[in-house]
C-alpha cells in the first residue's frame, strides 16, 4: 500500500501523520478512569464516505459508547480487502490494530504470523452465527483467522421483460431469447464452465499435492463450449464495464457480477431487474451446473495490535448482526450472519437469496493454497485466445492441455 500523508483535525489543531491511507481520528466519550485505547482501523474508502453514511466511523462510535471502560480514539485509514490484506502481511507492527480482507489472502496473512487466531468466548460467538461452510472459508489447520461479513462471489442479474423465471434456468435457452454478456477474459470467471464439466482444483481445493486438474476429455469440451460460446451472435464478452454499459443502452438482456454493481443495474432496469444463482449450460447434449468461486469477505485483527483485547471485541462487533444490517442499509453489502438472514425483510431480498444461494449450491470455495496463483495467468490467456480466434476447435485439444500445463506450474520448473 503506499504510504501518503494525511491530516486530522483535533479540536482546532491540525496534526500531520504518516500513515496507510489514514482519514481521520476520533474519541470515544469515556468515563474518568477508564484505560486509554488507541486503535487503528482499516476499510475501503466507501465505508467510510459520507455518501454511504460513514458506515465504519458509525459502527466504532456505537461500539465505544457500549464499552465506557475504555476511552478510545480510533484513527481510521483506507484500505480495500485485498490491499490491507498485503500491507498487514508484509508489515504487521506498522499496520492497522483491525482491518477487512478478502480470505483468498488468508494465507498470506498466517504464514507471516500477522493475522490472530478467534478463540473462547468470541471464536464460540462466531461460529454460532455463520454456516460451516462460510467457516471454513476463514480456517487454517482448523484455525479461525477472521469474522466474516460477507459471502464474495458472483451471478447473474437479468431483464426480466426479456428472460422469464423459467428462462434462466439454463445459459443456452437464454441465448435464443436475448443478449448475454460475460467477463471471459476475467479469469475469476471463466472457469465456471471447467468446474461445472468436472474439472478440478487441488482435489477437494484444500490438497496443494493434488494439482489442478483441467485436462482431459472434459476440459476440451468446456474449451469447445466456450468457442462456441464466443461464436454466439447474442453473446458478448464483458470488459471495462461494457456489460452494464450494454444494459444501459439495451444491448443486453443479462450480466454477470455481483453485488457491487446491484445499485448500478437497478437504476438501469428498474422494476425488470432480475437477479438469480448460476444456470446450467449444456455440453454434449447434456446440462452441466456452471460454478462460480466463492470466498469470503472478513474482520481480521492484527497479531501484533497492542490493544488485544480490544481490537478483538471489536472485530466481533463489526462482524456482528447489528453492524452486518447498517453495512446491508447503507451500502447493499449482504448479510452472511445466519440470524440475520431470517429477519423477513432481508430474507425477501432477491438479491440476498441470489447472492447466498450462489455460495450455497452453485459455486465451489476459491482455493487459497499458494498454488492457486499459478492458475490465473493461463484461464485468462485462453479467454483471450478464444476472443482473439486463435484458439479453435481444430486445436482445442492441444491448447487446454498448454493451459493445464501451465496452471500446474509455477513457470520456473
Amino acid at each position: 500500500m503506499k504510504r501518503r500523508l494525511a491530516t486530522f483535525l483535533t479540536g482546532i489543531m491540525t496534526v500531520a501523520l504518516v500513515a496507510a491511507g489514514l482519514t481521520g481520528c476520533g474519541s470515544s466519550t469515556a468515563d474518568k478512569g477508564s484505560e486509554k485505547v488507541r486503535l487503528m482501523v482499516w476499510s475501503p474508502s466507501e465505508d467510510q464516505s459520507k455518501d454511504s453514511g460513514e458506515w465504519l466511523q458509525t459502527m466504532c462510535n456505537n461500539f465505544a459508547k457500549e464499552h465506557p471502560e475504555w476511552d478510545i480514539t480510533f484513527v481510521y485509514g483506507v484500505a480495500d480487502e485485498a490491499t490491507a490484506a498485503d500491507q498487514v502481511a508484509q508489515d504487521p507492527e506498522a499496520s492497522a490494530d483491525v482491518f477487512m480482507y478478502a480470505n483468498d489472502r488468508i494465507t498470506s496473512l498466517t504464514d507471516a504470523d500477522a493475522v490472530a487466531k478467534f478463540g473462547g468466548k468470541y471464536k464460540e460467538e462466531i461460529e454460532s452465527t455463520n454456516s460451516e461452510e462460510l467457516l471454513d472459508s476463514l480456517k487454517v489447520d482448523g484455525e479461525l483467522y477472521g469474522v466474516p461479513f460477507t459471502t464474495n462471489t458472483w451471478y447473474m442479474f437479468y431483464d426480466k421483460s426479456v428472460f422469464s423465471e423459467e428462462d434462466v434456468k439454463n445459459l443456452d435457452t437464454m441465448l435464443q431469447k436475448g443478449t448475454v454478456s460475460f467477463p471471459f477474459t476475467n479469469s475469476w470467471y471463466l472457469p465456471a464452465f471447467y468446474l461445472g464439466n468436472g474439472c478440478t482444483l487441488f482435489g477437494d481445493g484444500t490438497d496443494e499435492s493434488k494439482g489442478v486438474d483441467f485436462a482431459g476429455e472434459k476440459a476440451v469440451d468446456a474449451t469447445n463450449y466456450a468457442i462456441d460460446l464466443a461464436a454466439n451472435p447474442n453473446f458478448k464478452i464483458d470488459a471495462d464495464g461494457s456489460g452494464l454499459a450494454g444494459l444501459r443502452d439495451g444491448s443486453v438482456k443479462a450480466m454477470f457480477t455481483g453485488s457491487w454493481d446491484a445499485n448500478a443495474i437497478k437504476e438501469a432496469l428498474g422494476d425488470n431487474m432480475g437477479v438469480s444463482s448460476l444456470p446450467t449450460y449444456t455440453i454434449n447434449g447434456q446440462e452441466k451446473q456452471m460454478l462460480a468461486y466463492a470466498g469470503s469477505k472478513a474482520i481480521g485483527v492484527n497479531a501484533h495490535s497492542e490493544y488485544m483485547e480490544q481490537a478483538v471485541a471489536l472485530a466481533v462487533y463489526l462482524g456482528g448482526s447489528d453492524a452486518q444490517r447498517a453495512h446491508y442499509e447503507m451500502r447493499t453489502v449482504i448479510p452472511c450472519n445466519t440470524e440475520l438472514l431470517k429477519e423477513k425483510d432481508i430474507a425477501s431480498d432477491p438479491l440476498v437469496r441470489a447472492q447466498n444461494d450462489t455460495f450455497n449450491n452453485t459455486s465451489i470455495l476459491q482455493p487459497f493454497v499458494a498454488s492457486m496463483s499459478n492458475c490465473w495467468t493461463p484461464v485468462e490467456n485462453m479467454g483471450k485466445g478464444i476472443r482473439n480466434k486463435s484458439v479453435t476447435h481444430e486445436n482445442a485439444k492441444e491448447q487446454t492441455e498448454e493451459m493445464n500445463e501451465a496452471m500446474n506450474s509455477n513457470g520456473i520448473n
